[in-house]
């Protein structure tokens, strides 16, 4: 389940480049405003009997299709914060390429972080690992994870993993997609085996090279193909 407070993007990093939503080929490509959704406070709508429209214990992927820390939702995201207290039920899941900006618009009470916030840092490459992951870890976040999405390169991430609970893989999607090397995701597999950390990969993206050979693989199939080849670490959790 998602929800999109606001919406709108635009190209922050390599990994942007072939966006699925804002990329050249994407759906939404060239809607570079960012403005607020008729859903902006979906999680405290009730409906006629009083009752919140969406039930707790769920967990609600929030600003997936654009970037929570965007500039232009500084003061729109003290209402998304406030709105995200109330309802404790919910686990909120807010990935970013923009972790640097993660202390603008923060609440007063943050204190260490909220129970029931997933804050996630986005890292397609070494270089913006070494970039974000220690600012990522130097703000008081109380659940991290790490989206290595689109992954771009073999990237180690074991100077890191001390802090982080989680750790997603998935190749690139769509006609223009980068290729991604199974043995640059068996390394970050390894790396979170011996950090204790949960691991997910969640998609082969579109051209997926195993045992030296580069497969197409077809969008509905890149999430189930990842799935089969056994790796994922959920050490009795549920994966994201």
């Amino acid at each position: 389940m998602n929800w999109e407070p606001w919406t709108g993007c635009y190209q922050m990093s390599d990994g942007c480049k072939y966006c699925y939503f804002y990329g050249p080929h994407g759906k939404r490509y060239g809607q570079n405003t960012i403005q607020k959704t008729d859903k902006f406070d979906w999680p405290i709508r009730k409906n006629t009997k009083g009752e919140y429209n969406i039930k707790g214990n769920k967990i609600l992927a929030t600003c997936f299709a654009t970037d929570f820390f965007l500039p232009e939702a500084d003061e729109w995201r003290k209402d998304a914060w406030s709105i995200i207290k109330q309802r404790i039920d919910i686990d909120f899941l807010i990935l970013t390429k923009r972790i640097d900006r993660f202390n603008v618009s923060l609440p007063s009470d943050w204190g260490d972080g909220y129970d029931n916030v997933n804050i996630g840092c986005t890292v397609e490459n070494q270089a913006l690992a070494d970039y974000r992951l220690p600012l990522f870890l130097s703000y008081p976040i109380k659940r991290r994870f790490v989206a290595c999405s689109p992954l771009l390169e073999a990237i180690d991430l074991s100077a890191y993993l001390h802090g982080i609970d989680h750790v997603t893989v998935c190749g690139e999607s769509g006609r223009d997609a980068r290729e991604c090397d199974y043995d640059w995701v068996l390394d970050i597999h390894e790396q979170c085996v011996k950090a204790n950390a949960t691991f997910w990969f969640k998609g082969t993206g579109t051209y997926f090279k195993q045992d030296g050979t580069v497969k197409k693989i077809n969008p509905f199939k890149q999430g189930s193909i990842a799935s089969e080849l056994g790796i994922n670490i959920s050490n009795g959790k549920k994966l994201f």
